[in-house]
C-alpha cells in the first residue's frame, strides 16, 4: 500500500480546508450564538465559522435612529475585520439594524445577509396579513421597514401587526427559558386574523413550537431560514468567475 509523505499530507490538508467555506456570524447579543451553531449543525454542519459579539450595539441601539453614521461605521469596520479574518460570506444575527448592514454589504465585496431577510421573503410567500412579535423592541420598527421595503419591491399591499414581549428577553437572559417562552406566546395570542406570523429574533427560534400550539397559522423562524440561504449565495459566489455580489438575496432570484 503506497504511503503518504508528510508533504503530501500537508497539501492534502491545505486542500480541504481551503474546500471549506469560513462564515464569519456577528451578533449583538450573545443569546443569538446558540441558535444560529444549531442550525448550522443541522442543515450545514461542514461549514467552518467564527464567532464576533458586539453587545454594546443592542444597548447604543435604543438612542440611535436606523443609519446613524457613527453606529453604520461600527458594522462597517466588523465587516471589514470578517474579510480580513478570511471570511467567504458574512451573517449577522442582530436583527434592529437593517440600515446599519446594508451600507456595510455595500461597502465590503462579501456575501452578506441580514439576519431576517430570508425569513421574510418566505413570509411574503404565504400572506399579506403579517404578524410580527419581538422581544427587544427596537427590532419591530427595523423589522417591519424590510418587509415594507421587499412588498414594494413586489409590487404587493401588506399589512404588518407588530406586538412586543416585554419582559422575555430578560427572562431568558437570566436562564429563565420558560418565562421566555411563556412571554412570547402571550404576545403572539394578541395577533388577529394574521397570515403568517414571524419570530424577531434569532434567540427567540427556541420558542417557536409553543407558538404554533396556539395559532392556526404558519409560525417561521430566522435562523433555519438564512442557514439555508447563506449557503446558496456562497455556492453562487464560489462557481461564479465575476466578484462576488453582495446581496444573497439576488442569487436566489
Amino acid at each position: 500500500m503506497e504511503r503518504t509523505s508528510p508533504d503530501q499530507a500537508r497539501n492534502l490538508s491545505a486542500e480541504t480546508q481551503a474546500a471549506v467555506p469560513r462564515i464569519a456570524l456577528i451578533h449583538a447579543t450573545r443569546l443569538s450564538m446558540a441558535p444560529i451553531e444549531q442550525a448550522f449543525a443541522e442543515r450545514w454542519p461542514e461549514a467552518g465559522r467564527f464567532h464576533l459579539l458586539e453587545e454594546a450595539l443592542s444597548a447604543d441601539r435604543v438612542h440611535a435612529p436606523d443609519g446613524a453614521a457613527p453606529m453604520a461605521e461600527r458594522f462597517l469596520a466588523l465587516s471589514r475585520y470578517a474579510q480580513m479574518a478570511g471570511a467567504d460570506a458574512i451573517l449577522y444575527t442582530c436583527s434592529a439594524f437593517g440600515a446599519e448592514i446594508e451600507a456595510a454589504r455595500r461597502a465590503v465585496p462579501l456575501p452578506t445577509l441580514k439576519p431576517n431577510e430570508a425569513m421574510l421573503e418566505e413570509a411574503l410567500a404565504i400572506g399579506t396579513h403579517i404578524g410580527l412579535v419581538a422581544t427587544f423592541e427596537p427590532s419591530l420598527g427595523s423589522i417591519g421597514a424590510e418587509l415594507r421595503a421587499l412588498a414594494h419591491a413586489r409590487g404587493v399591499a401588506i399589512r404588518v401587526e407588530p406586538v412586543f414581549a416585554p419582559d422575555a428577553m430578560a427572562a431568558l437572559g437570566r436562564g429563565d427559558a420558560a418565562a421566555h417562552d411563556r412571554g412570547v406566546v402571550e404576545a403572539a395570542r394578541r395577533l388577529e386574523a394574521v397570515d403568517v406570523v414571524v419570530l424577531a429574533q434569532f434567540s427567540m427560534a427556541r420558542a417557536r413550537a409553543a407558538v404554533a400550539d396556539v395559532l392556526a397559522v404558519p409560525v417561521l423562524t430566522s435562523p433555519d431560514s438564512a442557514v439555508d440561504a447563506l449557503r446558496r449565495a456562497v455556492a453562487a459566489a464560489a462557481a461564479s468567475p465575476a466578484p462576488a455580489a453582495s446581496h444573497p438575496a439576488e442569487s436566489r432570484r
